[in-house]
């Protein structure tokens, strides 16, 4: 008789302590759930990148540049739907921001464009890594997406700058001096023997 009291109180507990973990992950399921919304619901309203205006030459200069339009494209569609979405056009601006520095412009291919390219790249870089991990960091997220907005606009100033400078005209001897501070027609420190034939 006892051990049947045994297993029948054996039993209840086993029941009752199911009953206990299944109400406990239906309660997680519904927290995850609810901090998912809230951070697809932050991430939404905060999601707002801009570039700023540029003049009619330096657009002229940037317009047949098609990686860069393509990033452009791309940052201005927001997505809509869900936190998935948000996923997936992180990874496309991050494959478009890759791009960038295969192709650029021969007016704009110096250190100071490609340095604030860089830049770009690794802030779009990090808006990716935080939109694909399991408890995504919202507060980072929002925090990105003005400094992304802040690395374009530098890289469009930079833009109008190079196009401004290239309007200045040469002073009279300038290409003579620019021409002697190139280092590599610079002439050779170390002596050349010249060998003297002997008679």
């Amino acid at each position: 008789m006892k051990i049947k009291l045994y297993y029948i109180f054996l039993l209840m507990v086993i029941g009752v302590s199911c009953q206990d973990d299944e109400a406990k992950r239906e309660t997680a399921r519904v927290k995850n759930l609810e901090k998912r919304e809230q951070v697809f619901e932050t991430i939404s309203k905060n999601w707002n990148f801009s570039e700023r205006p540029m003049n009619s030459e330096t657009q002229t200069w940037v317009s047949n540049w098609e990686e860069w339009k393509g990033f452009l494209t791309e940052l201005k569609q927001k997505p809509k739907s869900s936190i998935g979405a948000f996923k997936k056009k992180s990874k496309t601006l991050s494959q478009k921001v890759f791009y960038l520095n295969a192709n650029i412009p021969p007016k704009f291919n110096n250190p100071q464009v490609k340095s604030r390219i860089s830049i770009l790249t690794t802030q779009i870089n990090s808006l990716d890594l935080y939109m694909n991990l399991d408890n995504i960091p919202a507060n980072k997220v929002v925090t990105l997406v003005p400094e992304i907005n802040t690395a374009i606009a530098s890289l469009q100033l930079q833009f109008e700058e190079i196009v401004r400078k290239d309007k200045i005209p040469m002073e009279q001897g300038e290409s003579d001096m620019i021409r002697m501070l190139d280092t590599t027609r610079a002439i050779p420190s170390a002596p050349i023997n010249k060998t003297v034939p002997k008679n």
